[in-house]
């Protein structure tokens, strides 16, 4: 008889496997092993273990890290629903080392001749439950001036569609579409929470019917080049589904523009469906001159704003005012339109505190 491997105990040494023998400690060690949590290096010059982020993702498990060093990455990246937990950091602890960058939008041909749409656009994509990312850059730098054959010109830089997801520390820059709340099932949890960040865009470029949170997060309002009273843009379009109690918050952030003033919209409600009915609040947040202070919510096609739900609460500067075309919440509503309230969802998640 051939001598039996690890895996293949004959009958006497499986019945000694108990806890506390020899085998029985093997084999607690070899699981403990196997579970245990492995961090990825990435580095473009090739100093580390992966010289690409997508090749570090594709070779982790759930609950493992993918630690980029300082440099730019030209590439697009994804993180499927399978890798739950992953981490994903810059090891510098500053988002401007580490810059991953691509630029398709969804007018984009891919070679089989067809187009990328909106969601295919994106430079990240992330579709992982309980992922982390912390200290990068995200960018999608396709230009509208540089394509005018092109129609479709959403271009996405992120696109978050898990629930229980952590951005912090990072920047995501685009222009239209920058970020994306993806909801893969319209009424289903999925909650992303946004601190600490900077983003920037300037058509719709905080979007979708996901739920998320942007809690001091610094805001930039990119200039088109309108003149004082003319279109600019648009900073949100929530397409939260009707059945949602909670969308899109934006709490103890900063907005800030160089452009004209009264050229921006707060936001217009994307309506993709029957059953979208945007939420959206901006809250405790310093507004720049560039927004619409009579009146800075606007329809979206023949759908229009008074039938979304936008509210504003105690913002400042500038841009902020109240008058009948902003709707305000009352102090005692306001406590039910915290990061905390639209996080917790079934199961209580906090990770504000």
């Amino acid at each position: 008889m051939a001598a039996a491997g690890l895996g293949a105990f004959p009958p006497a040494a499986r019945a000694s496997a108990a806890p506390g023998s020899p085998a029985g400690r093997l084999s607690a060690a070899l699981a403990t092993t196997r579970s245990v949590a492995t961090t990825r290096s990435v580095a473009a010059d090739g100093s580390a273990q992966y010289r690409t982020v997508q090749a570090a993702i594709d070779a982790s498990a759930a609950g493992d890290t993918v630690s980029i060093a300082k440099g730019t990455y030209r590439e697009v990246i994804n993180v499927p629903a399978g890798k739950s937990g992953l981490t994903v950091k810059g090891d510098t602890g500053n988002a401007e080392d580490i810059v991953i960058t691509y630029d398709n939008a969804a007018g984009t041909k891919k070679p089989d001749g067809t187009t990328y749409g909106t969601r295919g656009s994106a430079t990240a994509t992330f579709a992982a439950n309980n992922l982390t990312v912390t200290g990068v850059t995200v960018q999608n730098t396709w230009l509208r001036s540089e394509h005018p054959e092109i129609t479709d010109t959403q271009a996405v830089a992120v696109t978050a569609q898990g629930d229980r997801q952590i951005f912090r520390n990072d920047r995501f820059i685009g222009h239209q579409d920058t970020v994306l709340n993806w909801a893969p099932s319209a009424t289903g949890q999925y909650r992303q929470y946004f601190r600490n960040s900077f983003i920037s865009g300037d058509v719709d470029f905080i979007f979708g019917d996901a739920t998320a949170v942007y809690d001091r997060v610094n805001i930039t309002l990119r200039d088109r080049g309108a003149a004082a009273g003319g279109n600019n843009g648009y900073l949100a379009a929530p397409a939260t589904n009707s059945a949602k109690k909670y969308g899109i918050l934006i709490t103890g952030s900063a907005v800030s523009s160089s452009a004209a003033a009264n050229t921006f919209s707060l936001g217009r409600p994307w309506h993709p469906t029957a059953d979208a009915v945007g939420q959206l609040v901006i809250r405790d947040t310093s507004l720049p001159a560039a927004v619409r202070v009579a009146a800075p919510w606007t329809d979206f096609g023949t759908f229009p704003w008074k039938s979304a739900r936008f509210h504003e609460y105690a913002n400042t500067g500038p841009g902020a005012t109240v008058n009948a075309n902003r709707p305000q919440l009352t102090a005692a509503q306001a406590g039910e339109y915290t990061a905390a309230a639209y996080l917790a969802g079934t199961d209580g998640w906090n990770p504000v505190g």
